[in-house]
């Protein structure tokens, strides 16, 4: 795959020079955007088999349309990379998801061909008929297209999108990219229904034939009773694919996603149509490199790899807190039938493939929607079950009227594992699980609990189970102390004083307890005794621990990954306030009140003052100003 980038793709800065090839050319110029996307993202990681699907869509989208000034809106937008190659950032495309490089998602900031900021399923035909209907009103006449693909049309928003857009009747195009995967294979009725589309090559045939029919039947017969109910119920049961039309779409496919040509033909004429444009189009995920189209899954965003085998280049440095949460809760099933999962989308990403394969009845994946996750598993709930959701950090802010309202109101014995919690690194500001402490934290009835390590992890999810509805909130990556066996659960809201120390203490949370004893050793080598205390807990805290311990000492600096507004460290200085402890001194460290770029997961800590380094020091200003004010 490796070789010369000299070619068609070096002479495309914009898509007006895309515009400036005979057709004949894309096929070959899609040729060298794949090779790009295979070596680029081989060296940077991030998500290829999205991407190498989309090529030549990508190509006949602007080939066909003139963006910026058509609006091109991506869902989720894992798929966008050769949209970027296209749109001048060709040259800077090997900085691709790191740190002060290209975000791997649309970015408005990053250019005026990026229609809507992106990073989340289900958004796009939303977007787009606000962007449609806002032409109309300001007069304006460019074309508006969607792009989503059939995992996201799972979301409940997307139906909710199309239901609007057909009453509304604007112009507006939407392509369907139907690769009958989202992260995971799809599943669901909608999945069913496109794939009996995609095994239907007479549709197109068959829709046309039936529309010519209805116009040479008899004009006598407009005049029977009920003509409108015949004509649609005949409609019905002779051409497949209906229920976009019901919706107040034209539909127009299934179309071959890989036939350049074809695409440029079918996006030519719906340009010219009139009114809400459905366009199917069928491609393969991986396409043209082996290793991706064989496991989609795997590549949907892959580390940097080898590309002659596909295999990751660097060891990932042990167990991961998704594999050891996923591997828990088949220990915990297994003793306890109760437990069921669920999964939004996300069976191998949120480590439940070994769940679902020695419990494939107790496993419930229900597409890209995390909201019905949510409530599904308060049904569950009140019927005796135990269900764990499984949820990426950033995906369960989706949800955040479910937990409050359906599983907390009621007290409903639901797990959440919220995953990637915290810096998540190179897929950027979409996708950093900052904010998830602070908006759980104050709704009651809920348990949060956020593990120093994977032993701990294993007994906090026990504890959940046992005491839910319960939060366990764990990042990405690998972990220290993998457990040897079954944990036993933790006392609710009991933390743990890991080192005692008279000068200051650095309460920690989480991911963050470990880097507190790192900053501890370096104290002591300045002559800082500093205590260490593991908070396990954000709700309920362990008020009598640091009741004690900040009463004791009287500096205290708070560590989280998490936003500061609302989060760990504010629930600590309400407490003191609370319990009139307002002389005691407390710095809060944590994420800041901004959204976080892309780059690699410890690059970014350092930057935002989570290294040991930056924690030894702010404990160390904190009992010099201590000093100070004793003299």
């Amino acid at each position: 795959m490796s070789g010369s980038r000299r070619g068609l793709l070096d002479s495309i800065s914009s898509p007006d020079d895309l515009k400036s090839l005979r057709r004949e050319q894309l096929p070959h110029l899609a040729d060298e955007v794949r090779r790009r996307l295979i070596e680029t993202v081989s060296k940077t990681g991030g998500h290829l088999a999205a991407n190498l699907g989309a090529v030549e869509l990508t190509l006949a989208l602007h080939y066909v349309f003139d963006s910026p000034r058509d609006r091109i809106i991506w869902d989720v937008g894992h798929q966008c990379y050769t949209h970027k190659l296209l749109t001048g950032r060709r040259e800077a495309f090997d900085t691709l998801r790191q740190w002060g490089g290209l975000s791997g998602f649309p970015s408005h900031r990053e250019s005026e061909h990026d229609a809507f900021d992106t990073g989340h399923g289900s958004t796009s035909i939303s977007a787009a008929l606000g962007a449609a209907t806002a032409r109309d009103l300001c007069g304006g006449d460019e074309s508006v297209i969607a792009v989503i693909g059939d995992g996201a049309m799972t979301g409940g928003m997307a139906f909710e999108a199309m239901n609007h857009a057909g009453h509304l009747k604007r112009n507006l195009i939407v392509v369907l990219n139907d690769n009958a995967m989202s992260i995971a294979p799809n599943v669901g009725a909608l999945a069913g229904y496109l794939g009996r589309l995609r095994l239907d090559p007479h549709y197109r045939r068959a829709k046309e034939n039936f529309e010519h029919l209805l116009s040479r039947l008899p004009l006598g017969l407009a005049l029977l009773e009920g003509v409108d109910r015949f004509k649609a119920g005949l409609k019905q049961l002779l051409v497949p694919g209906m229920l976009f039309e019901e919706l107040g779409f034209t539909y127009l496919g299934p179309i071959d996603g890989h036939n350049i040509g074809q695409l440029i033909d079918i996006f030519q004429q719906a340009r010219e149509q009139k009114g809400p444009i459905l366009i199917h189009v069928v491609t393969c995920k991986g396409r043209g490199y082996p290793p991706a189209e064989n496991d989609a899954g795997r590549f949907h965003g892959t580390p940097a790899f080898d590309i002659a085998t596909g295999e990751p280049i660097a060891d990932l440095g042990g167990r991961s807190h998704t594999a050891v949460f996923g591997d828990t809760l088949v220990r915990l099933a297994e003793a306890d039938p109760r437990i069921v999962a669920v999964t939004a989308a996300m069976r191998d990403g949120s480590g439940l493939t070994p769940f679902s394969e020695r419990f494939p009845d107790r496993f419930f994946d229900v597409g890209m929607a995390e909201q019905h996750a949510v409530t599904f598993a308060a049904g569950l709930a009140t019927r005796g079950l135990r269900p764990v959701v499984a949820v990426y950090s950033t995906f369960l802010q989706r949800a955040y009227d479910q937990v409050l309202h359906d599983v907390c109101l009621p007290r409903l014995p639901v797990t959440l594992a919220v995953d990637r919690a915290g810096i998540v690194g190179d897929d950027g500001p979409t996708h950093q699980g900052k904010f998830d402490l602070s908006y759980l934290r104050h709704i009651p009835n809920l348990t949060i609990m956020a593990p120093k390590d994977l032993s701990e992890l294993a007994a906090m999810l026990r504890t959940a189970i046992e005491c839910a509805p319960a939060v366990v909130r764990y990042p990405r990556g690998p972990g220290l102390n993998p457990p040897e066996s079954l944990p036993e659960a933790i006392l609710r809201g009991q933390g743990e004083l890991l080192r005692e120390g008279d000068d200051v203490a650095l309460i920690a949370i989480g991911s963050m307890v470990w880097p507190s004893l790192v900053a501890a050793d370096s104290l002591e080598r300045r002559g800082i005794q500093a205590a260490v205390i593991n908070a396990r807990f954000v709700r309920p805290l362990d008020e009598r621990l640091l009741l004690q311990v900040g009463g004791a000492v009287r500096r205290v600096v708070t560590v989280e990954e998490n936003a500061l507004a609302g989060g760990f460290g504010a629930a600590v200085l309400e407490l003191y306030h609370a319990r009139s402890l307002d002389d005691v001194k407390v710095s809060c460290l944590g994420l800041p009140d901004a959204f976080i770029e892309q780059g690699l997961r410890g690059e970014l800590l350092a930057r935002l003052g989570l290294a040991p380094e930056h924690i030894c020091q702010t404990a160390a200003a904190l009992v010099g100003a201590g000093a100070e004010t004793r003299r």
